[in-house]
C-alpha cells in the first residue's frame, strides 16, 4: 500500500507514476487531490474541461466528472489500459481522497520529486480551482 499526497504535485506527472504502480498491481492512495496543479493557461484549462463535460449526450455519455477526486481518477483512468481486463483491476486498486482521512493520518505519506509544482515557470491552477469553476459544489 502506498500513500501519495498530491499537494503541489503537477497531475500528468504524478497520474503517470501511479498508474505504472497501479499495473504492477499495488494498492494505491491519494490524499490532498485539490491540491494538485495543471500547468498551463487558466482560461484554456477550463475551456478545455469544459468542452469534454459537454461534450455528448447527457444519457448516453461520455461522462466526465467535475468533483477533484473524479477529475484526478479519470486522469489516472486514462494512462490505463481500460479495455483490457488488467487495466480495470489495476484501476480498482486506486483510491483518491480530498483531504486526508482520519485511517490514513499516522501512515507514511510519500511525494514524488519529478512532479514537484515549484519548478513550473509557466501559468497553472489547482484541481480545487478548476472544480469549481466547472461547476461543482464545493465539499473540501
Amino acid at each position: 500500500m502506498i500513500v501519495y499526497d498530491a499537494e503541489n504535485q503537477i497531475l500528468g506527472r504524478i497520474s503517470s507514476v501511479i498508474a505504472k504502480q497501479l499495473l504492477k498491481g499495488e494498492k494505491v492512495f491519494v490524499v490532498n487531490c485539490e491540491k494538485a496543479v495543471i500547468a498551463g493557461n487558466p482560461k484554456f484549462i477550463k475551456s478545455k474541461y469544459l468542452q469534454k463535460i459537454h461534450r455528448g449526450d447527457p444519457k448516453h455519455g461520455p461522462f466526465f466528472p467535475k468533483t477533484p477526486d473524479g477529475i484526478f481518477r479519470r486522469t489516472v483512468r486514462g494512462m490505463l489500459p481500460w479495455d483490457r481486463a488488467k487495466g480495470r483491476k489495476a484501476f480498482k486498486n486506486l483510491k483518491v481522497f480530498i483531504g486526508i482521512p482520519e485511517e490514513l493520518k499516522n501512515k507514511k505519506i510519500e511525494k514524488i520529486e519529478d512532479a514537484d509544482a515549484s519548478k513550473l515557470e509557466c501559468r497553472y491552477m489547482s484541481l480545487g480551482e478548476l472544480s469549481l469553476a466547472l461547476g461543482a459544489k464545493r465539499r473540501w
